[in-house]
């Protein structure tokens, strides 16, 4: 509960911080905030489920060859 308190004090401040700078330089503001769209034109990937259900395959095939026993 104190972390939550306290990430959210922080992110808080962060937000006045940043209003505060905003208005004493408006160019560079404008600056910024015309860059944060360009974040979201780069998708973020999908996870790699593909990979884990190989792995899961390959771990069964081990069990079965070891007869179920981990020796490692």
């Amino acid at each position: 509960m104190f972390v939550v308190v306290l990430l959210c004090s922080i992110g808080a401040w962060g937000l006045f911080k940043i209003v505060k700078w905003a208005k004493g330089m408006p160019k560079a503001a404008f600056l910024v905030l015309a860059i944060f769209p360009l974040i979201s034109i780069f998708p973020i990937p999908p996870p790699a489920f593909k990979n884990v259900e190989k792995a899961k395959i390959e771990q069964r095939k081990n069990k079965q060859n070891n007869g179920g026993l981990d020796n490692e």
